[in-house]
């Protein structure tokens, strides 16, 4: 027994002095890259062209099906839209199931069906693998294309591109695709509501019947299924489809611009300033220069670690996080980096991406950082083997990309082989500090002139077009005059004088509810209610009076502060136009801008601390729009005469408080009428 202690105290010795001397502040030497055991897939072409790969894995009963149709992007012009309703076109019924009849012999088996414009995918139980061959064949083959469906997708589209007006990161995307690489270029290219509308049923089987072929496809088989099975089923469900002749499309690639490029969205009402920053590059996926990119996009901005949120969030505390990276493609590749900021600090955060560009340019990686990004790499490459749709997308990649057979096989051996010096090349040869695209959207009135120093500032508007601001020659044109011509517009300053009461009530629909929005003023009082219900509840009660602004809503009532109040104040005097003098409000006129398509003056209107931006028609002086930082954008969309008062009978309603734009209709105007005290309360 006192041997055994003393073996023992010896043993915890031994160890106590070994864990003593291990360092915990560095990270443990990484090991070996391990080997990967990608099952080579086996293949074979059908007489009509299609290319099929089979990948064995018998760890779980699943069979799934991939389908890629490599296709040279094209441009949809007054059809944009057609290729991204394309998939939800081919799932909305075949000539044998509706609709529902389809996505519930799909549930029945407990299956998935996806498609795209250019793909289509399908999984199950392989002990449904018949059943979900015949369902996935009748969608590829038999596609009804309804009406029904079409009509319901254009109103669902149209509603949220309606709202990605209104979300800076959606704007962003959309400008910097456009003016990067022009709208004449599939990737520059804007889905918008007319193009949306445009499409019809002809559209989509022509588009079917043109790029729907076997010859252009590659279809991967992976699973609980044999090789000889995987020949018998495809045979079967994919034999008598027909090949033909596909067009094919060549575009430009892209060049980085000669000196950077600013490019500004106004955006009134936003608190903060989406920026990106980048440019084109020539890398394509088969470069060998890919995964040693790959290192250097994930130093860059590739999560928590990456140089942009260490520097943006962490150091400077602009963001919540900055991200970016390089991209490869097969037309063009990209750098692209972007972080939403505080307005007051737009110029300073850009500057931050110039520098943290530049200074990747300079080989400044380290032996840390190319450590950490090898294992980020390495982990995620080891988690996306978990999924069987990821070994299908490699067997097709690696056809359609033109790839080494062993590319994936030696991905993790050809990371792990990637040294300092090489990388800090790479980052020298793809990364460049100068000749970018700056795309912010925010209230660039803030911020405009202090971008001038970074390159040669250009306007967009939010769906990606040149602003045109036209200059005004005619010295007799002023921002008072214009206000003037609007009040004689809308029926004169005496017969809008005389307006002692006005009591008006809108509607307006949000995800299928009605909303109800009754404004009463009583000039003479000094009163004004402004309800908003939902059927016979009321949502919140807003009662202004010229000391105060209170606010009710969910049983809580609070006064809102000086700024805020003197908002809702300006109902007060029902036409506040008429009042700018006497409140010392300051009026500036900035050209003229368009509004739907019309020439419009534009007139900044500032009161106190706050600036709005009021649009009036050229042509015939009525609002047709105002941006304000506290309520966001109004604009008009119809006028109709009340007792000789022009008066907005629908208006469209954007704010960061709702989720999409709110469309509200004039049901009822009353002048001068009778308002009781009781309703001023």
């Amino acid at each position: 027994m006192k041997k055994i202690s003393i073996y023992l105290l010896t043993f915890i010795g031994t160890c106590a002095a070994a864990i003593a001397q291990v360092d915990r502040s560095k990270y443990p030497d990484p090991g070996p890259a391990p080997q990967i055991n990608i099952g080579d897939p086996a293949t074979f072409t059908l007489a009509n062209g299609l290319k099929v790969f089979v990948v064995e894995n018998h760890k779980l009963p699943r069979v799934t099906y991939s389908l890629v149709l490599d296709r040279d992007p094209i441009l949809e012009g007054d059809k944009a839209g057609l290729t991204s309703l394309m998939g939800d076109m081919l799932l909305g019924g075949t000539a044998s199931r509706s609709k529902d009849e389809l996505d519930e012999a799909i549930d029945r088996i407990g299956a998935r069906i996806n498609a795209s414009s250019t793909s289509a995918s399908a999984s199950s139980l392989k002990k449904y693998n018949g059943q979900l061959l015949e369902l996935f064949a009748d969608v590829l083959f038999n596609p009804a294309f309804p009406q029904a469906e079409l009509d319901k997708l254009k109103k669902q589209t149209i509603s949220s591109l309606a709202a990605a007006k209104e979300d800076p990161n959606s704007i962003v995307s959309v400008v910097r695709n456009a003016a990067m690489y022009g709208k004449d270029h599939p990737y520059g290219e804007t889905e918008t509501e007319e193009t949306v509308e445009n499409l019809n049923v002809e559209d989509f089987k022509q588009y079917y019947q043109t790029y729907f072929r076997p010859n252009i496809a590659y279809l991967a088989i992976v699973g609980d299924i044999t090789v000889s099975e995987a020949k018998d089923l495809v045979n079967k469900h994919f034999e008598n489809w027909q090949k033909g002749e596909v067009p094919t499309h060549e575009w430009p690639a892209p060049k980085a611009p000669a000196g950077n490029k600013v490019v500004l969205v106004n955006r009134p009402a936003s608190a903060q300033s989406v920026i990106n920053v980048g440019y084109p590059l020539d890398l394509k996926p088969n470069n060998p220069d890919v995964i040693a990119a790959s290192v250097v996009s994930r130093v860059l901005g590739g999560g928590s670690s990456g140089r942009l949120f260490l520097n943006l969030r962490e150091d400077k505390g602009y963001t919540y996080g900055a991200y970016g990276g390089i991209n490869p493609g097969k037309l063009v590749g990209t750098i692209n980096t972007s972080a939403s900021v505080g307005t007051a600090v737009t110029d300073s955060a850009t500057q931050e991406f110039i520098h943290e560009l530049k200074r990747l340019s300079e080989k400044t990686i380290t032996q840390e950082e190319l450590d950490l990004a090898k294992a980020a790499l390495a982990g995620s490459f080891g988690r996306s083997l978990e999924q069987p749709a990821t070994i299908a997308n490699f067997a097709i990649n690696t056809e359609l990309q033109k790839l080494p057979k062993d590319y994936y096989k030696n991905y993790l051996k050809n990371l792990d082989a990637i040294t300092l010096e090489q990388v800090n090349n790479i980052a020298a040869k793809y990364v460049q500090g100068d000749n970018l695209q700056i795309t912010i959207v925010g209230k660039t009135d803030d911020f405009a002139g202090k971008m001038e120093r970074f390159g040669d500032v250009q306007f967009y508007t939010v769906t990606g077009d040149p602003e045109v601001k036209k200059e005004i020659t005619d010295t007799d044109i002023t921002a008072e005059r214009i206000i003037a011509k609007y009040i004689d517009a809308i029926g004169g300053r005496e017969n809008l004088m005389a307006v002692n009461t006005l009591k008006l009530i809108s509607e307006a629909e949000i995800q299928g509810m009605t909303i109800t929005i009754e404004q009463l003023v009583d000039k003479e009082k000094g009163r004004a209610v402004q309800n908003t219900k939902l059927g016979d509840q009321t949502l919140s009660k807003v009662l202004v009076t010229p000391d105060k602004v209170t606010v009710s809503a969910q049983g809580q009532t609070q006064e809102l502060p000086a700024e805020a109040a003197s908002a809702y104040q300006a109902l007060l005097d029902i036409f506040p136009e008429l009042t700018y003098e006497e409140r010392r409000v300051t009026l500036a006129l900035d050209g003229i801008g368009q509004v739907n398509g019309e020439d419009a003056y534009k007139v900044k209107v500032t009161q106190g601390e706050t600036t709005s931006v009021e649009y009036f028609s050229v042509a015939s002086g009525l609002k047709l729009k105002t941006e304000s930082p506290l309520s966001g954008e109004t604009t008009v969309d119809k006028y109709t005469a009340y007792d000789g008062i022009q008066m907005p009978a629908a208006v469209t309603v954007a704010n960061q408080m709702i989720p999409m734009p709110l469309k509200a209709i004039t049901k009822e105007v009353v002048i001068n009428g009778t308002i009781a005290d009781e309703e001023l309360k």
